[in-house]
C-alpha cells in the first residue's frame, strides 16, 4: 500500500468576489511524480503560494506526512520549492548559492558540505561548485536552481513550472535529470505545468486543475485513455485533441462534418465530440467514419508528421509516422479520404464539459 506524503483538503481562496481556488483537494503518494497540470488563469500560481505558505487561504488544510502544516510559515512546512525562475545571487559562487537554504535552518558546516556534494553528484555539476552564476550556461543554471531546491532533505518537493522559457533540446535533457532524479530519491515531486508534454513525459499521477478545482486525479494512462472532461483531455499529449461541437439524439451525434452511433444518456442535447489526432487515419476505414478532407498544412516533427486537415469549414488536426512511406506522399492542398475511429470518440456535455460517453464500435 502506497504511503500518503502530501495532501491538501477543502482549499479556498477568494480575491473579493473573484474564487481562485475552490474547495480544492487532492493527495500524493511518497515516490510518485505527480504533475498538476492547468491552463493559464486556473489557479496554478496562487496553489504554489497556498502550499508554501506565501499565501493566505480562506479555508482547507495543507498536509505534509501527516502533519498539519497549514498554519506554520514558508520555511517550516518541510517542502522543498524549486521556483520558475533560476533566481540565482551572483555574486555567490554555485556552491554558496545551493547551500543558501542550509543557512537559513543554521546547518553545521559538515552537514552543508554533505548534503551539497549529495546534489551535486545527482546532478551531475560537481564541476560547477566553484564557478558564479555568470560564467553558466542557461541549463547549467536550471541544474543550480534544482539543486538548491533538493539540498533540503524531506519527502515532498514542489516544482513550479521549472522548466518554462527553456529551448526544447535543454528541456529535454532536463525532463530526463527531473526524471531520474525522482526515482533515485525515491520522494513525492509535484510538479506544477501547463505544458501537455511536460505532463506527458514526467507524471507517473496527473493532476488536472481547471477554475480552481482538480477535475480529474489518475495515472498518466488513465487520464490520457478516460478523460473526464474537456480540460483532462487538453492536458496530454501533442497536438491537443480535436473538439467538435454537436448535438445527440436517439445514440447519434450528429456536428457540422460527420454523424456517429455514441453510447451516451437520454436528455442531453448538447455536447462536443473529443477526438486524439491519432484517432483520425488517413484513407479509408470501412469500421470507421470516412470523411473528405484537403491538406491545409504538413509540419514535420522529426520522427512524425503533423497533418492539418480542412473538412467543410472546419480544421481537423492528425499525426502520422515519417516511416509511413505511402502517407508520406501527402502535400499540402491534395484532396483525400480520412477515417474517424468511432472509438476514439469522447463525448462532453457543451455546458459543464464533463464526459457523458464514446463512440460506438462500427460492426
Amino acid at each position: 500500500m502506497s504511503e500518503l506524503a502530501f495532501k491538501v483538503s477543502g482549499l479556498s481562496k477568494s480575491y473579493g468576489s473573484k474564487v481562485v481556488l475552490d474547495d480544492l483537494s487532492f493527495s500524493v503518494n511518497i515516490n510518485d511524480f505527480s504533475v498538476i497540470w492547468g491552463k493559464p488563469g486556473n489557479g496554478k500560481s496562487v496553489l504554489v503560494r497556498s502550499i508554501m505558505g506565501l499565501e493566505r487561504i480562506d479555508a482547507g488544510e495543507v498536509i505534509v506526512r501527516g502533519e498539519d502544516v497549514t498554519n506554520k510559515n514558508a520555511g517550516s512546512r518541510n517542502i522543498g520549492y524549486i521556483p520558475q525562475s533560476f533566481a540565482l545571487f551572483p555574486h555567490y559562487s554555485v556552491r554558496e548559492n545551493i547551500e543558501y537554504p542550509l543557512n537559513l535552518i543554521k546547518a553545521s558546516d559538515a552537514d552543508k558540505e554533505k548534503a551539497v556534494n549529495r546534489v551535486a553528484e545527482l546532478l551531475r555539476i560537481e564541476d560547477l561548485l566553484h564557478k558564479k552564476p555568470t560564467e553558466l550556461s542557461g541549463g547549467q543554471k536550471q541544474r543550480i536552481a534544482i539543486a538548491r531546491g533538493l539540498v533540503i532533505t524531506t519527502d515532498v518537493y514542489l516544482l513550479d513550472d521549472p522548466l518554462v522559457g527553456l529551448d526544447f533540446k535543454l528541456r529535454e535533457r532536463l525532463i530526463d535529470d527531473l526524471r531520474r532524479t525522482q526515482e533515485e530519491l525515491k520522494v513525492a515531486f509535484i510538479y506544477v505545468t501547463s505544458d501537455p508534454l511536460e505532463a506527458l513525459s514526467l507524471a507517473k499521477t496527473v493532476l488536472v486543475l481547471s477554475k480552481g478545482k482538480i477535475v480529474q486525479q489518475g495515472s498518466l494512462t488513465d487520464v490520457y485513455d478516460n478523460p473526464q472532461t474537456v480540460q483532462s483531455m487538453s492536458a496530454l499529449g501533442f497536438p491537443e485533441p480535436n473538439f467538435v461541437p454537436g448535438k445527440i439524439s436517439n445514440g447519434t451525434f450528429t456536428s457540422d462534418i460527420f454523424s456517429a452511433q455514441v453510447n451516451a444518456p437520454d436528455g442531453i442535447s448538447d455536447a462536443i465530440a473529443g477526438i486524439r489526432p491519432e484517432g483520425i487515419v488517413i484513407g479509408e476505414n470501412a469500421k470507421a467514419i470516412t470523411l473528405e478532407a484537403t491538406v491545409a498544412l504538413v509540419e514535420n516533427l522529426g520522427s512524425e508528421n503533423v497533418i492539418y486537415l480542412k473538412v467543410k469549414d472546419r480544421m481537423l488536426v492528425t499525426v502520422i509516422s515519417r516511416t509511413d512511406e505511402e502517407n508520406l506522399k501527402i502535400v499540402e492542398e491534395a484532396k483525400i479520404k480520412i477515417s474517424i475511429l468511432p472509438h476514439a470518440i469522447q463525448l462532453f456535455r457543451a455546458d459543464s464539459e464533463v464526459k457523458i460517453g464514446e463512440g460506438k464500435h462500427h460492426e
